[in-house]
């Protein structure tokens, strides 16, 4: 098949030389050479050098990126059915990558609790190319946040800024290695704060959210501001449609939790005792009608399901059924707000609740003692 018309046009086009003499203006015999007179299309002075201007962004990168590093771990992990034919050594390694930033020069490493638990080996690496091996030194698991040390000195630094000033709607800048990716920054806004209850019960963190892609890999590693601080720790995301929903633990958060980890090896957490669950008006009605223990009103709030035997709830005189409105003397809503609430305070030093039980108002004042096994 003959190839189409234009690209044989293209292709072998011949244009007359009386046809390009007609383009200068006029036909000129061979051997004479016109007269050309450039035209002068601007009279503005020379051009400056170019300089860009600045980015916010790429400066808060500079500032924090090299105190971003790649975390490698190796768990060994024992194989029930080692040295049975085809199953495999008795022993077996699994890798994993995650990241984190330099707080202290001489080579303290924050990252998260999930990067390192259960690891044999720690291996950091600078993006400057250098690789050290890491011990942790501590990980909490109910806020998620670790420390590792490397031996080193003179290492970069990230800033760590105020987490408590954080706005909705702020620029919000993750670094980090996602999906092996070393060096990845992606940016977004601030989508919300004190999100307490964003990844189930159980978690003692009012996160921040943001819409900065976190995949894996980026865990551990630092959310910054435009002005290159270390807001947060990005540590999660939740899958859903449409994604851009991740979350960072607040710096301030991590701050005192490092702070205990350095200093005692371990994050102490206050402990009361009590089951919670979130009311509403129409699970007050139920349980009226289902038993006459509680009568509860038929509001929003946060009702006590359980208090746990010889707990500092029950030694405080706490009931279940009772109708928590303050902690401390702060309003709470939910149990999550609760539980952050009870995390305020101090273990062994008075925490008061307020209280609805019936028709009577009650001030309980109790001791939190430090929750087992979080050492």
């Amino acid at each position: 098949m003959a190839a189409p018309r234009t690209r044989q046009l293209i292709g072998s086009l011949t244009v007359p030389m009386v046809l390009l003499a007609g383009c200068t203006g006029g036909l000129h015999l061979p051997g004479t050479a016109p007269k050309v007179e450039h035209a002068r299309i601007s009279d503005a002075a020379p051009a400056v050098p170019f300089k860009p201007a600045g980015n916010v962004i790429v400066e808060a990168v500079e500032k924090v990126g090299p105190a971003v590093v790649r975390i490698d771990t190796v768990k060994r992990m024992v194989n029930p059915l080692g040295g049975v034919l085809g199953s495999g050594p008795a022993i077996q390694q699994q890798q994993g990558q995650g990241s984190g930033f330099i707080t202290r020069s001489d080579g303290v490493v924050l990252t998260n609790a999930h990067v390192v638990e259960g690891s044999s080996e720690v291996h950091v690496t600078l993006p400057d190319g250098r690789s050290f091996s890491g011990k942790v030194l501590g990980a909490d698991p109910l806020t998620d946040v670790a420390v590792v040390k490397v031996v080193a000195s003179k290492l970069p630094v990230a800033p760590l800024g105020d987490s408590a000033k954080v706005r909705p709607g702020e620029w919000a800048i993750a670094i980090g290695n996602p999906l092996g990716l070393d060096n990845t920054v992606t940016a977004g806004i601030i989508s919300a704060i004190q999100r307490t209850n964003a990844l189930g019960e159980g978690q003692r963190v009012p996160y921040i959210q943001t819409d900065a892609a976190v995949n894996p890999g980026n865990s551990g590693g630092p959310l910054i501001n435009d002005r290159g601080e270390v807001i947060g720790i990005n540590t999660a995301i939740r899958q859903a449609p449409g994604a851009g929903l991740s979350f960072a633990i607040p710096v301030n958060t991590a701050r005192q939790i490092a702070a205990q980890i350095l200093d005692r090896g371990y994050a102490s957490h206050p402990y009361i005792g009590i089951r919670l669950q979130a009311l509403t008006p129409q699970l007050a009605r139920e349980i009226n009608g289902a038993t006459d223990e509680c009568q509860l009103p038929e509001v929003n709030g946060v009702v006590v399901v359980e208090v746990m035997e010889g707990s500092p709830a029950a030694q405080g005189g706490l009931k279940a059924c009772d109708l928590i409105e303050r902690v401390g003397g702060n309003g709470v809503d939910n149990p999550s707000e609760v539980q952050l609430a009870v995390d305020r305070g101090r273990v062994g030093e008075p925490l008061s609740l307020s209280v609805r039980r019936r028709d009577q108002r009650l001030e309980i004042t109790m001791r939190p003692a430090e929750l087992p096994h979080s050492k």
